[in-house]
């Protein structure tokens, strides 16, 4: 028999469910960011002696450079608040930053420093009166974001035949049909979930169409260092006075933890910026003092900082190289990745098979993978893909980026890195390919 509960119990707890009725509708049905709970549900079965290859959530399997993690221990005892807009020494070094790598002339006056790019993008959507424009498969926060704060979002899909990225064709014919008034155009490159990246040329004709249509382009580059080549390139270059470059230290330095982003604005967006200044200093106040000390170190770079890139991008492009391959070669369509740690993968080739299981939606797909295998993959519906398509993206990240980085070093530039280093460094990605290969036959 239960124990007797008492009347003030039973009256709190119905007060309690009277106020959760009281939930802000724009929040009623939100979930936990699917990476985010996949990864959660990723621990919670290896506490429980799963064997999970975690290929759902996109973080950088290699350590923070050695000289970066010092700076952060020397400035330990940084306590003091920092301006809402940045520590001004940071924020001159991310614009020195962005003046060497992509060539545009900016000050510490037109940048902006925030705990994650992603708390920025918030405040970007709260300080302007604009819908957004997303190219899908997009990244998994952009709209939910955007509906949190009641913004309309006029979605572009992408061809497969244009390797899930969209054409400049594609996107003036999707805004040609619309309300003319603001408008946000997020562009992500290399892109997250398709490892694939945008050429100078399509730049530059993607720009003529966001100056068309005046847009406001959010440049999301957290993923550019991370060119396999080195080669990354920005549309800030063809279309200035109209892109905020969004950037960050989560995956090309592997501080994704550290929660840093910075946004670099034109100054012709200079009300703009002020005016995110002043949401951030209501809102989050200032990023960790200790953090954005050590960032100066980052964004400043060095010989040490240039030979860990040159060795990340080395072992990144030799994992995605051979993942994308081994899929391919089990008559899945995948596109060999060019920056970052993730292909998109479409079951589409093998629909057939997989509906005969039943398997007719992404979700059901990664759902069903994860419970016969133990492979993590996320559904391209959680990128903003229809869940009948049968796509998925496939982060390659389970392998120790410490251990393959000291292997690496001693391999000649000009050796490749071939299976043997592979079988070595990143067995598990292997093993999770083959994984999926036996459970498609």
């Amino acid at each position: 028999m239960l124990p007797d509960r008492g009347p003030d119990v039973l009256d709190l707890e119905t007060a309690m469910a009277r106020l959760s009725e009281h939930l802000s509708p724009a929040v009623r049905g939100l979930s936990t960011s699917p990476a985010i709970a996949m990864n959660e549900r990723c621990d919670q079965m290896r506490a429980a002696g799963v064997d999970v290859y975690k290929l759902a959530l996109g973080q950088s399997p290699f350590p923070v450079p050695e000289r970066i993690v010092e700076a952060l221990r020397a400035n330990a005892g940084q306590k003091d608040y920092l301006p809402a807009e940045g520590l001004p020494a940071l924020r001159r070094a991310v614009a020195r930053f962005v003046e060497k790598r992509i060539g545009i002339d900016r000050t510490e006056d037109d940048v902006l420093v925030g705990p994650g790019s992603k708390e920025l993008l918030f405040l970007l959507q709260l300080a302007f009166a604009g819908d957004l424009v997303v190219p899908t498969p997009s990244w998994t926060s952009y709209v939910p974001q955007a509906r949190v704060l009641g913004r309309e979002v006029t979605l572009v899909p992408a061809r497969a035949e244009n390797g899930f990225m969209v054409t400049a064709a594609a996107l003036d014919a999707a805004l040609s049909g619309h309300y003319g008034g603001p408008r946000i155009l997020v562009l992500n490159y290399p892109n997250n979930p398709t490892g694939l990246t945008y050429g100078v040329d399509e730049l530059r004709e993607i720009a003529k169409v966001a100056r068309t249509h005046d847009l406001l382009v959010l440049s999301d580059e957290i993923y550019g260092e991370l060119h396999h080549k080195g080669q990354h390139a920005s549309i800030a270059k063809h279309y200035p006075e109209g892109t905020i470059i969004s950037g960050g230290m989560s995956k090309w330095l592997g501080a994704g933890g550290w929660r840093l982003g910075t946004f670099v604005f034109p100054q012709e967006l200079g009300k703009l910026r002020r005016a995110m200044a002043a949401l951030a200093s209501e809102t989050f106040t200032s990023t960790s003092a200790p953090i954005s000390h050590a960032a100066i170190v980052a964004f400043e770079g060095g010989e040490d900082i240039e030979r860990y890139l040159t060795h990340v991008r080395r072992v990144l492009a030799a994992v995605g190289r051979q993942t994308a391959r081994r899929l391919t070669a089990l008559g899945l369509a995948c596109a060999q990745p060019v920056g970052g740690f993730h292909v998109f993968v479409d079951f589409g080739p093998r629909a057939e098979k997989l509906r005969a299981r039943g398997i007719t939606t992404s979700t059901m797909l990664v759902e069903r993978l994860l419970e016969k295998t133990g492979v993590a993959l996320l559904p391209g519906s959680a990128f903003a893909r229809p869940d009948e398509e049968l796509t998925a993206r496939l982060s390659y990240v389970d392998f120790d980026g410490t251990k393959a980085l000291a292997a690496v070093q001693v391999i000649p530039k000009e050796q490749p890195l071939d299976e043997t280093f592979l079988r070595r460094q990143a067995p598990r990605i292997l093993a999770a390919v083959d994984a999926i290969g036996k459970w498609i036959e």
